[in-house]
């Protein structure tokens, strides 16, 4: 007869006959380091040949379970190891357990780096389903950015870039970046920059800009910058200094059209509730100060909320005398913000598309350009100007015919006031 097992081991035995699951979630625990160093080895053994890792990452998918240990396959990938939560190296001091054949132990060249970011294409187009499991590791390898050195920081931001740029990742990864402690230590910034300069050079800034306007990320871009930073002269200024003057410029068209979607917002308010003409002059002349607006930014929108501050009449015979009554009382104020020649010309051809536009002033244009004229908004060398080359499309042949007789008196007048000179 054969003694009766230890104790410990009837234990280890009861547990298993009780409890399969628990021996199989043991079992389990240990299997993503049979993956990792199945991966490290491939990837030691191919080394700095890119083709043959390729080669490697395709054939061993077939055998290794890629959909359960993904996460585990892009942290040695890009890392050189596993990453504990927070972006620590879990290697226990082994060096077998690390790879140097990684996106961290590369050149940190755009040229190098491109080459791995096509070992991820072919991997993403071999097996799909890593498509998605591997935009959520670059997700989450951004939050673990303090964990990296600045060349590791670099290098992941230049392959973000490439990445952006073919299309391999989608540009909603960047919210990670918006990370309070990421922000509050400049790191988001820095490699919001080597990001950017990486996916320009790739492509251009209008394809940039594009992408983040998609995802609404361009209203998002002074997140970058800790709160007391958040404004658009510090954006400007560490932007451009960084050789990025294009993002600079396309933020601050950004931020006034959404200024002058606020500013038409507030205008027709006051126009409906017929504020006086000069309580409008001082609030607009704020708001140019305020958010450094030019006149020609101006002159449209107050046109547009003068005219839909009032319900027009259906007849066109009505219509003309309405308007020009209107537009009488609120000349003053357009010649306030009419001062340049381009100001004049856009508000020519504002005039023009509308009266194109709205059927029933077909026939108005005219009579509004020369209350205009006579009113101080626009000047004849203004209107000549428009009428010789600056007119829009809509309308021309029309509007121009209504033009002809009072342009050619402007020309006679002019020519006239010519001859007293000489």
């Amino acid at each position: 007869l054969l003694p009766p097992p230890p104790k410990e081991s009837q234990g280890i035995e009861a547990n298993c006959n009780t409890s399969i699951f628990s021996c199989a979630d043991e079992k389990e625990k240990f299997e993503p380091t049979v993956f990792r160093d199945t991966i490290i080895q491939g990837l030691n053994e191919a080394g700095n040949d890119l083709e043959a890792v390729a080669k490697f990452l395709d054939a061993t998918g077939s055998r290794q379970d890629y959909r359960r240990y993904a996460d585990t396959l892009f942290d040695i990938l890009i890392a050189g190891s596993m990453l504990a939560p927070g972006g620590t190296r879990i290697d226990d001091g082994d060096k077998t357990k690390v790879t140097e054949y990684c996106v961290f132990g590369a050149t940190e060249d755009q040229e190098t780096i491109r080459d791995y970011a096509q070992v991820f294409n072919k991997l993403n187009r071999r097996y799909k389903y890593l498509e998605k499991a591997f935009e959520d590791a670059v997700k989450k390898l951004l939050l673990f950015l303090k964990a990296f050195s600045t060349s590791e920081q670099t290098k992941l931001a230049i392959l973000t870039g490439i990445l952006l740029a073919n299309g391999s990742l989608p540009a909603t990864i960047l919210t990670s970046l918006f990370s309070d402690s990421l922000v509050k230590e400049g790191i988001s910034a820095s490699f919001a920059v080597k990001v950017f300069k990486a996916w320009m050079a790739e492509k251009d800034a209008n394809a940039v800009t594009s992408s983040l306007r998609k995802v609404n990320l361009d209203k998002r871009l002074l997140e970058l910058f800790p709160a007391n930073k958040q404004n658009f002269e510090h954006f400007a200024t560490y932007f451009t200094n960084a050789g990025l003057k294009e993002l600079s410029d396309f933020l601050r068209i950004q931020q006034n059209l959404g200024t002058r979607k606020e500013l038409q917002k507030e205008l027709q308010e006051k126009f409906s509730q017929e504020y006086p003409v000069r309580e409008i002059v001082l609030y607009v002349k704020e708001e140019m100060k305020r958010n450094d607006l030019p006149e020609q930014a101006v002159i449209g929108l107050l046109w547009t909320c003068i005219m839909n501050a009032v319900e027009w009449n259906k007849k066109e015979e009505l219509v003309t005398e309405q308007a020009l009554k209107h537009l009488k009382q609120y000349a003053p104020l357009l010649a306030v913000f009419s001062t340049q020649g381009q100001s004049e010309l856009i508000l020519l051809q504002k005039i023009q598309e509308y009266c194109y536009d709205n059927i029933h002033f077909m026939k108005a244009f005219q009579k509004i350009v020369v209350l205009f004229y006579k009113a101080d908004v626009l000047s004849e060398e203004a209107i000549l100007k428009w009428y010789k080359e600056a007119h829009v499309a809509k309308g021309k042949s029309i509007f121009l015919e209504q033009m002809k007789k009072f342009v050619e008196w402007l020309q006679n007048a002019e020519e006239g006031n010519l001859n007293e000179r000489h």
